[in-house]
């Protein structure tokens, strides 16, 4: 039979290519997102081009609520959960103490809260089976503090650790969790998140590209994978992590910063 994937973040950029690389392996999927016309367009798409089955789930996860509501909606239509792909995310730049919590809150819920509540809803099932794999979306942002992104970076940090310490604790199980970690990718991130414009995003990966490496090392069943990585990106990357933590705090900030 073939695995079944629930994505987040279906409705576009990496999610949407995971969608596709998954659909090209004739795997049934369940989108999520906010935007059901985009996951609407997608479900089409996929069913046309590779005869899938796709469950189309909007929802916004913002809203504490959405874990719960996604889980009951899956089991009602009697769907088994193979690959539970979190994919869905939020950033802004910005001083910490000027963003509008409401905004930092979202980001969250999103990141953390919602990444946790629907591993922690479908991780049982999976146990259970003894059967799974997870991969949570994260960020190069997991490895380090990022000033003008606090919240960002520390949330991608939560769900970077939360994703290690559940490979321990599933050790004795055939459920794998793959912590992903693209570097700055072409997606619709950057323009939402005040990012435009940065050095960060002076160079980026394609979202197949970043799909790609993070589907091949959930199903190899890695702890950690990088998305899209450059030499170079490599290079600066394990550069800042060795940097005496203020002078990699400035390198970070001056990133963040308008060119």
């Amino acid at each position: 039979m073939p695995n079944t994937a629930l994505i987040t973040g279906a409705s576009s950029g990496i999610g949407a290519e995971l969608a596709r690389i998954h659909a090209a392996k004739k795997g049934a999927l369940v989108l999520v997102a906010r935007r059901r016309d985009r996951l609407d367009a997608l479900k089409a798409e996929l069913e046309t081009a590779h005869g899938v089955k796709v469950m189309v789930i909007a929802e916004d996860l913002t809203d504490a609520g959405a874990p719960q509501r996604i889980h009951a909606a899956v089991t009602e239509a009697g769907i088994t959960v193979d690959y539970l792909i979190n994919n869905a995310g939020l950033g802004a730049r910005g001083l910490f103490h000027a963003m509008p919590w409401e905004q930092s809150l979202a980001m969250i819920q999103v990141n953390a809260i919602a990444l946790a509540g629907l591993t922690r809803a479908f991780l049982p099932e999976m146990v259970a089976r003894n059967s799974g794999r997870i991969l949570n979306v994260t960020s190069t942002a997991a490895e380090m503090p990022g000033p003008l992104q606090a919240i960002y970076f520390a949330t991608k940090g939560f769900a970077a650790y939360l994703s290690n310490a559940l490979v321990e604790e599933l050790r004795d199980t055939r459920v794998t969790v793959t912590n992903l970690m693209p570097m700055a990718t072409a997606t619709e991130f950057a323009e939402v998140a005040g990012m435009a414009g940065t050095a960060l995003f002076a160079n980026t990966a394609s979202p197949r590209a970043v799909a790609q490496d993070g589907y091949d090392a959930m199903l190899r069943g890695d702890m950690d994978a990088y998305g899209g990585m450059t030499t170079k990106r490599r290079i600066m990357q394990a550069i800042v992590k060795v940097m005496p933590k203020r002078a990699a705090l400035r390198a970070v900030r001056r990133a963040q910063e308008a060119s």
